[in-house]
């Protein structure tokens, strides 16, 4: 995948796919330890420990529709590949935590790419899902909470074109003032 945000949607889908009824999504850029970590956790059904030890094989996937499951793999060597790590820890009934962390400055370290669009698509297209989406870089950082967001527009569905026009405005702004911006 050409961004890391994509990445961001490919394994966040997964997680509703799990039947999370909350994901919270953290990206955090750290200029002093020179590091960008992307966390995803979910209170899907979570996954078995012989799931979580292949699941970073290409060849292993739990969807019937095709026989490889790369969006992981993926994942994994980009993160190692700029000196960064990966891990999953997973527990069936509880959720799972999906960490990848990048070198920050690292010449082989894909862009973060739009990451407000990507929040933005899983918030209005997932509305029996909620997410808790925080944006850190260094001492700045603001968070979306869908919760707060539902009990304010009390059952005005996020996919209402003020809304989700709203919800897309709120991320491009913050995300803005709190990266100062810097291209991640």
């Amino acid at each position: 995948m050409p961004e890391l945000s994509l990445n961001v949607l490919d394994v966040t889908e997964n997680s509703t796919r799990a039947g999370a009824k909350l994901v919270h999504i953290r990206v955090t850029a750290d200029h002093e330890s020179d590091t960008l970590t992307i966390q995803i956790e979910d209170d899907g059904c979570g996954m078995t420990k012989e799931q979580v030890e292949q699941v970073t094989d290409p060849f292993f996937t739990t969807r019937t529709t095709r026989k490889v499951g790369l969006g992981i793999p993926f994942y994994k060597y980009a993160a190692e590949s700029t000196g960064g790590s990966f891990s999953i820890a997973s527990e069936v009934g509880k959720g799972t935590t999906v960490t990848a962390v990048f070198g920050l400055s690292h010449i082989d370290r894909m862009p973060l790419g739009d990451i407000s669009s990507t929040i933005h698509t899983l918030v209005v297209y997932h509305p029996e899902t909620d997410f808790v989406y925080t944006y850190r870089v260094d001492d700045r950082e603001f968070t979306l909470d869908t919760r707060e967001l539902r009990e304010i527009l009390e059952g005005v569905p996020f996919s209402e074109p003020e809304v989700s026009q709203y919800i897309m405005e709120f991320l491009t702004e913050n995300k803005s003032e709190v990266d100062q911006g810097v291209v991640l």
